[in-house]
């Protein structure tokens, strides 16, 4: 409760106060976990364990702060993009580095394995994403994996499944989009780095609109971007791409005014996806 208001707050939403209490177990709840029932309010967990048999038969379903539904597994997509990111990983052990060279973000280079000009440039823009979910060694990938696992196991919950795993989608694409604008065309980025920062800047927007210390996510981005910048052989760009990308989609899933949120929300989304290609085009046009 806030000694200043008097206000208990929600418990799912510890930095937001609110007044109403379930009808059923008098949890306090926000607007944004409400649901209504026959008799006032009901709260995600007593409506998702049928102890809510109440409520209306077209009761909102329970939200999530973007908008999205409140999951049972609100780690769901996190756990498909750890598994993508292994089973990648152990083709790559197997396959060896004929398979990294066909999977990797490069913009425009002669391979010499193939016998062929290669690159985004080139017409294939697979790589950009790819590039994504390939490592090659084991400390990139428990680094990237344990980044997925536990930043996603924050973001995820807030944004809902369809919401997070656009995010995820951007994040990467951006980050592999300032790569191949910036880096040398011949040279070769791979890695979820670009996608575990936009995390991190999902993170960083929902805990300023949760109102969370921001001191601790403060610091950790700054550690987080001094060793991008101190350590050799790291894809600067990918890990910027992905970070401002992260930020900008999830303010404007968070922010977005409930009576335009999906106009708002898939707007934002989609501008992103179009300066990205735009970005693509133009550089391969130069390029080629």
């Amino acid at each position: 409760m806030d000694p200043q208001s008097g206000l208990p707050h929600c418990y799912r939403h510890p930095g937001t106060e609110t007044g109403i209490r379930c009808a059923r177990c008098e949890k306090p709840i926000c607007p944004e976990c409400m649901i209504s029932a026959s008799v006032g309010f009901q709260c995600p967990d007593c409506v998702r364990n049928g102890s809510g048999t109440g409520h209306a038969a077209d009761a909102n379903q329970p939200r999530t702060l973007a908008g999205g539904r409140v999951a049972a597994d609100d780690r769901f997509v996190t756990k498909i993009l750890v598994g993508i990111n292994l089973v990648v990983y152990l083709a790559v052990l197997v396959a060896g580095e004929r398979l990294v060279d066909q999977l990797v973000l490069i913009g425009y280079a002669f391979n010499p394995f193939l016998g062929e000009v290669v690159g985004v440039a080139d017409g294939e823009w697979y790589r950009l994403l790819t590039a994504t979910v390939l490592h090659e060694e084991v400390w990139h990938i428990l680094f990237n994996v344990l980044g997925l696992w536990v930043i996603g196991g924050i973001v995820e919950p807030e944004l809902g499944r369809a919401r997070y795993a656009a995010l995820c989608l951007l994040a990467g694409l951006s980050g592999s989009t300032l790569a191949y604008l910036v880096a040398a065309p011949n040279q070769p980025s791979l890695g979820a780095s670009g996608v575990v920062y936009g995390l991190i800047g999902a993170w960083v927007v929902l805990a300023r609109r949760r109102r969370h210390d921001m001191r601790p996510v403060i610091l950790f981005v700054a550690l987080s971007l001094l060793m991008t910048f101190t350590r050799p052989g790291i894809s600067w760009e990918a890990h910027v791409g992905g970070l401002v990308a992260g930020a900008v989609v999830t303010y404007a899933l968070v922010h977005a005014p409930r009576a335009r949120r999906q106009l708002v929300q898939y707007g934002a989304c989609g501008l992103l996806l179009a300066v990205d290609v735009v970005a693509v085009l133009t550089r391969s046009a130069l390029l080629t």
